[in-house]
């Protein structure tokens, strides 16, 4: 399959080193385009649940893929969230095309976009982490659960469900917490002028225009890849959604990234040296 090139790609909320991660999808999907430019926002890898002796070689090899863009120049923004909050420390750090920051502007075809992860307006992660990291462990042990219903669902025949998008329905504050988030998100663009606001974190992709009495704004969430499988994509002064549908990538091979290239060493080496120092602190 051709590659697609897309002018910037956003993707957020992969959680790598968690077990309900699709890394294999997401190099899959990695793979599939030719993107000039590619922001991470927010919680790629979650620090808050990693351990040693769970880090598959999917989850190394998305990491790896990231280096290569890295390696041909393609400017890569890695954006702090929560669950990767240990990397604020290193905010501002450039290596090569690499930049690490906790909050972005771009300029796309002459209008502004505002990208931040979106843990800001989280009142459970500001005033009680250790709920909301307590939350987490909980959604990771639900996420494991559902696949498994979904497997024995498979063997006989029946559709896949999302437990976490029927208790999210059901649960009225869940909706609330959804459409306050991004009401609030997209209010402070409009005050600031702002023509796009991205953000990641709550795992409801979206794309919509919201409007008061100052303006308007197109509010855009990437999604996840833990239950969506979702990124946003821009190109040729549209955005889109782009969903993952495995019958897409029939018969791809995941490719390794080929080390022996001294680009992809010295790329390699720098992401080496800043998760070192990350995971040392976390210990």
């Amino acid at each position: 399959m051709g590659k697609r090139n897309v002018d910037l790609v956003v993707i957020s909320d992969v959680h790598l080193g968690t077990y309900g991660c699709h890394a294999k999808e997401l190099l899959l999907y990695l793979q599939s385009i030719k993107p000039k430019a590619i922001v991470l926002n927010g919680d790629i890898i979650d620090i808050w649940q990693f351990s040693k002796s769970y880090w598959p070689q999917s989850h190394m090899k998305v990491v790896r893929k990231i280096m290569k863009y890295m390696a041909e120049n393609v400017p890569v923004y890695y954006l702090t969230g929560n669950h990767d909050e240990m990397f604020r420390k290193f905010t501002d750090l450039n290596v090569g095309s690499f930049k690490l920051q906790n909050k972005l502007v771009l300029d796309l075809d002459g209008k502004k976009a505002w990208i931040f992860h979106g843990d800001v307006f989280d009142v459970t992660m500001q005033n009680s982490k250790w709920l909301a990291k307590l939350g987490a462990v909980g959604y990771d042990t639900l996420i494991l659960i559902n696949r498994f219903a979904n497997w024995c669902l498979n063997l006989l025949g029946k559709e896949k469900m999302s437990f976490s998008k029927r208790i999210k329905a059901r649960f009225k504050d869940a909706i609330k917490f959804i459409n306050d988030f991004e009401n609030t998100a997209a209010g402070l663009a409009i005050e600031n002028g702002y023509s796009y606001v991205i953000c990641g974190h709550i795992h409801q992709p979206e794309i919509r225009t919201i409007e008061n009495d100052k303006g308007a704004v197109i509010y855009l969430n990437s999604g996840d890849w833990v239950e969506n499988l979702t990124a946003l994509e821009y190109q040729n002064g549209k955005w889109e959604i782009f969903r993952y549908d495995a019958n897409d990538f029939k018969g791809e091979p995941d490719d390794e990234v080929d080390s022996s290239d001294p680009k992809d060493l010295n790329a390699l080496l720098d992401m080496k040296t800043l998760l070192i120092e990350v995971i040392q602190s976390k210990d």
